[in-house]
């Protein structure tokens, strides 16, 4: 089924796929923030009404604020009122296929209105994902994270694994929150990177030749340049098989691309 423009939803969420039918409910937002330690809810705003009334808002949405380490994020479109707009995928993670609206429904997950202009900040999208990752843990039916600046679908059991790891200090989840494709001349491409550092990467021809080991060479250097924050002037490397490497910022800073020496 094709997604037109007016469904899609925003590239920057994240989304909570639900196998179909299998979307929780208020009550079942607030019985999962019970059972936390780092998240409560912070704002119901359907408390006051009845759950026999909520059908019958003409499609309205539902929604619940949850609040961790001192965050607040939006949980829209719960059950008894619509989903959310399904996110565009073109990527998957540990899953068999690519999640669909005739299979799944969707839930969006997004920083507070007072946190508009800080989603990208590392501090609130760590906040976030480590709320997915609780999430995941507690809804059996919870199938897959849809992260929209790469547009992936990764699957419940690689999200739980690398995300745990990276709040445990290990390193950032390269494939799932960035991924790669090719370009039209063969280059490797990253998509999503730029939701962390405002830059893409590019490995170029002849070095994107090898996909499996450009694709190897991309996620250490997504990882390094995460850590960085970006890249603001030339670099020289060594890549692991000693390969002497150069990184270059585009003139508008957008784009590092990457090639041999």
């Amino acid at each position: 089924m094709a997604i037109s423009q007016s469904q899609r939803a925003d590239a920057t969420q994240l989304h909570l796929l639900f196998a179909k039918g299998k979307r929780p409910d208020r009550a079942a937002i607030r019985s999962f923030a019970a059972r936390q330690q780092a998240a409560i809810v912070s704002n119901d705003p359907f408390a006051r009404d009845s759950e026999q009334s909520i059908p019958v808002w003409g499609g309205q949405q539902l929604w619940i604020e949850l609040l961790r380490d001192g965050l607040t994020f939006d949980l829209s479109g719960l059950s008894l009122g619509p989903p959310s707009d399904f996110p565009v995928i073109n990527h998957r993670f540990d899953l068999p296929d690519i999640p669909t609206p005739e299979t799944h429904e969707a839930l969006a997950f997004k920083p507070g209105p007072h946190l508009a202009n800080s989603g990208h900040s590392q501090p609130v999208a760590r906040a976030m994902l480590a709320l997915a990752r609780d999430l995941i843990l507690h809804f059996d039916d919870l199938v897959a994270i849809g992260w929209g600046p790469s547009r992936s679908a990764i699957g419940r059991r690689f999200f739980e694994s690398v995300i745990s790891a990276w709040l445990d200090g290990g390193p950032f989840p390269a494939l799932g929150l960035t991924a790669f494709d090719e370009g039209a001349d063969g280059a490797l491409e990253s998509i999503g990177l730029a939701f962390w550092t405002g830059q893409e990467l590019r490995i170029e021809p002849p070095l994107s030749a090898d996909k499996v080991a450009a694709t190897r060479l991309g996620i250490r250097l997504v990882n390094q340049l995460v850590l960085t924050g970006g890249l603001e002037a030339d670099e020289r490397i060594i890549a692991p098989d000693g390969t002497r490497l150069v990184l270059r910022p585009s003139r508008n800073r957008a784009i590092i691309s990457v090639w041999r020496e």
